[in-house]
């Protein structure tokens, strides 16, 4: 792939001094006026002040990324885990440093089965690792090392909600563990969903994890729990999954140019309840939604929709928010199965407009907190309502 190079303009200006000269005629007559001096069209210097020179200093795809990976690399970890489950053998994962007190993000699903954890640096120092925290909704776990104060470099963290469609993103991680492997691509999309860890009651499902980040960035098996950074250095993600149709001898997938990535404002949001209590409430609604959470234009016609942008209501859990507040879910046949008409149209949230799904989970995971009260707006019988909802935890 292709990387523009950056560059820096660097403008010098050139001062001149335009000088004009002035020519006095004193005249021969005896008579004591003074004469006007007269400014000749010759008398002026034509060369016209020049203009700011632009210099350009660029640099170069290999620049850039050396430059980023001298810088980022030392505070990126290889993480190995034993497990009771696994016979003695051993899981690989990614992680980074955060601080400077040796606290280091990872994914969940990479430490949730460990009995014992080593920690590798690039320098080669190793150490164990203790979980203080988890959280299966975000698949984010914080770890603690004890480790010399060289060792710990912290990485800085961007902010994942200016990311733009395009924008060129670097992987680090330990891909079949292959540690301190660099790959880059571009922002592939934004805004997707996955499910989460957290199982919802009853069993066969389970919550969603929203506002996660596409990349085609090259992420393998022991990527997971490493960064997603951007030109600039700082980390806009953290590496947790890959879709993919192949697999290799092992049984392993292979990257298909389709990975996913945690946006960095979530962890940043939910890595000091981690820290400090060893979890994370989220808040919960009780509403159910189509798969995937998108209306097609024959669902929203069979529904009698007057849009298909939003988050329908297929079912409303008893005795939660959305019941108590007096959401309603679809009751009537439509022709399609599993898709009951005459449920709500939820089209906003607090004034903020709700196109899908993700749009309102990324807003009660970014903006909310269980006991918090949100405003929805919701098109019931395609009339625009206005319905307070108080928030409760996921159970």
């Amino acid at each position: 792939m292709k990387i523009k190079s950056r560059t820096i303009v660097i403008i010098f200006v050139i001062l001149s001094l335009v000088s004009i000269a002035c020519l006095a005629s004193i005249s021969t007559n005896t008579s004591t006026q003074t004469q006007t001096p007269e400014i000749q069209a010759t008398d002026i210097d034509p060369t016209p002040t020049p203009e700011p020179q632009v210099i350009e200093v660029s640099f170069t795809q290999e620049e850039l990324l050396t430059s980023l990976y001298q810088r980022v690399n030392p505070g990126v970890v290889s993480i190995r885990v034993l497990s009771d489950e696994s016979g003695g053998s051993s899981s690989l994962g990614s992680g980074f440093v955060i601080d400077s007190d040796g606290h280091i993000i990872t994914n969940f699903h990479v430490v949730r089965s460990a009995s014992e954890l080593e920690i590798d640096f690039p320098s080669g120092y190793k150490t164990r690792g203790e979980i203080l925290g988890t959280d299966a909704d975000s698949d984010i776990a914080v770890l603690k090392v004890d480790a010399p104060a060289e060792e710990l470099v912290p990485i800085p963290l961007g902010d994942s909600d200016s990311l733009l469609v395009g924008q060129i993103v670097v992987a680090i991680g330990n891909p079949h563990g292959l540690s301190g492997t660099l790959t880059s691509g571009v922002i592939s999309s934004l805004g997707r969903t996955l499910p989460s860890l957290h199982e919802a009651p009853g069993g066969n499902s389970y919550y969603t994890a929203g506002g996660i980040i596409q990349t085609d960035a090259a992420i393998n098996p022991g990527n997971s729990g490493g960064p997603l950074l951007n030109l600039d250095g700082e980390i806009i993600g953290v590496n947790v999954a890959i879709q993919s149709s192949t697999f290799d001898e092992t049984g392993q997938p292979v990257n298909s140019g389709i990975g996913f990535t945690i946006p960095i404002n979530i962890v940043k949001r939910v890595v000091p309840h981690l820290i400090a209590d060893g979890h994370y409430d989220y808040s919960f609604i009780g509403i159910g939604s189509p798969p995937g959470g998108d209306l097609s234009l024959f669902q929203q016609e069979a529904l009698g929709l007057s849009q298909s942008t939003g988050v329908y209501i297929i079912d409303v859990s008893p005795n939660s928010p959305a019941s108590r507040a007096g959401l309603r879910g679809g009751t009537q046949e439509s022709g399609i199965p599993f898709l009951p008409a005459g449920g709500d149209l939820i089209i906003g949230i607090d004034g903020n407009e709700v196109r899908d799904f993700n749009d309102l989970i990324s807003y009660l995971i970014l903006h909310t907190s269980p006991g918090d009260t949100v405003s929805f707006t919701i098109l019931r019988n395609n009339e625009q309502v206005e319905i307070d909802v108080t928030l409760a935890e996921r159970p």
